[in-house]
């Protein structure tokens, strides 16, 4: 479970260190930096899956992500008494984003590159530049015991090309020409050699993001869909009768027939097997003569049925993140996505996006809600109530 996640230099947020807990919500006006902790946080998602530079060139690129305003706001900037202007950096521009885990932690630090080199082709007779000059550059990268970093806690240091791992007292030099747009994930992780590497690896890869559920006329899950077994919803939710039929047969189906019957009393859900193996959804409510089909289902209802398949799955992550989930759904309909959220976190860690008033009140009657209200400053993201002391304790290994 993430303990703490800090993030500088990105977008709005200048520094931020977050406490977070089993269930997460995230709210805050708009404008006030939501979207850029949840991009943050899967920027981290993308280190190891070998995407952290294509993410951030989707982005625009590395130099626009970065925080626009000066490095420091002083004292008599946010009291009025001089403009804000730029001031004289007093270190280098980094991208950096980092988490504390119950056992170990890790850091990443990107930043716009010095050269990327040059390359020849037959028949040329000089060097050309390359053409992937913009392409941010993974400085340094830390994997560490505990939840703070210290030098003695050091278990695994990327700088540069050289990737080193410590051995008893000593350093066990494991890579040293690695590539600058290579996280140190994708170059090392066997089990013998490098066992932190590996758990940090595979902690990051069951993180789970839902954000955007297609419920359009010719979205796949409103048509039949060929049928396996399917522990893990699709992020867009194509395979959503087969999602909800691999909770019936391995899952938790009352569970499923009572997260139906809180939104919809009355109804039930049943997955009809079509030739070719497809699965056809048949939704049957009080009064109808005849179930309806996903085609015909409202865009809510089929939301509604959407999370409660990625929220009911069988095979829980170590992290779940539902960015406005509550996009679509009568705000009748937030209360029982609140508790099954709420019993979701029982299973695995929830971080959950939102606005509307009414989840953030279910969400925040369960003791274990960790409720962070973010706020803009200056333009620069913040907690509400969070002093300096207030905040974790976190270091930067650069």
């Amino acid at each position: 479970m993430l303990k703490t996640l800090a993030v500088a230099n990105y977008r709005s947020i200048n520094k931020l260190v977050i406490p977070l807990g089993r269930l997460n919500l995230i709210t805050g006006p708009n404008g006030s930096g939501k979207s850029n902790l949840y991009r943050a946080l899967r920027l981290l998602a993308e280190t190891a899956q070998g995407g952290v530079v294509n993410a951030l060139a989707r982005e625009g690129g590395l130099d626009s992500t970065f925080w626009a305003g000066p490095e420091t706001i002083s004292r008599r900037m946010r009291n009025g008494e001089v403009a804000i202007e730029p001031t004289v950096r007093q270190g280098v521009k980094r991208l950096r984003l980092g988490f504390a885990g119950e056992d170990f932690s890790y850091s990443i630090s990107l930043g716009l590159p010095d050269s990327n080199g040059h390359f020849m082709l037959p028949g040329d007779t000089q060097p050309s530049p390359s053409r992937f000059s913009l392409d941010p550059q993974i400085k340094r990268e830390c994997i560490w015991a505990g939840p703070l970093y210290r030098p003695a806690s050091l278990l695994v240091d990327r700088n540069g090309a050289m990737i080193r791992a410590r051995e008893a007292r000593s350093w066990d030099v494991l890579a040293q020409h690695t590539q600058n747009f290579d996280s140190l994930f994708d170059q090392i992780g066997s089990l013998r050699s490098s066992p932190e590497v590996f758990q940090m690896r595979e902690f990051i890869r069951r993180w789970r993001f839902y954000d955007h559920f297609r419920s359009d006329a010719d979205a796949p899950v409103r048509q039949p869909q060929l049928g396996t077994r399917t522990p893990v919803l699709h992020h867009d939710g194509r395979d959503l009768a087969a999602a909800l039929q691999t909770i019936n047969e391995i899952g938790d189906p009352e569970a499923l027939q009572v997260a139906i019957s809180d939104a919809f009393p009355g109804a039930r859900l049943n997955i009809a097997p079509l030739a070719g193996g497809r699965f056809a959804i048949e939704f049957f409510q009080e009064g109808l003569l005849r179930p309806l089909s996903a085609a015909e289902l409202s865009d809510g209802t089929l939301r509604y049925l959407l999370l409660i398949a990625a929220l009911l799955t069988p095979r829980p992550p170590s992290l779940m993140v539902l960015n406005e989930p509550e996009t679509s759904l009568h705000p009748d309909l937030l209360p029982a996505l609140a508790r099954l959220i709420i019993r979701a976190s029982e299973q695995c860690q929830v971080w959950v996006v939102s606005h509307a008033r009414r989840l953030i009140s279910a969400l925040q009657e369960d003791p274990e809600c960790n409720c962070i209200v973010l706020e803009k400053t200056f333009g620069q993201t913040g907690i509400v109530g969070q002093r300096v002391l207030d905040e974790p304790a976190w270091n930067w290994p650069d």
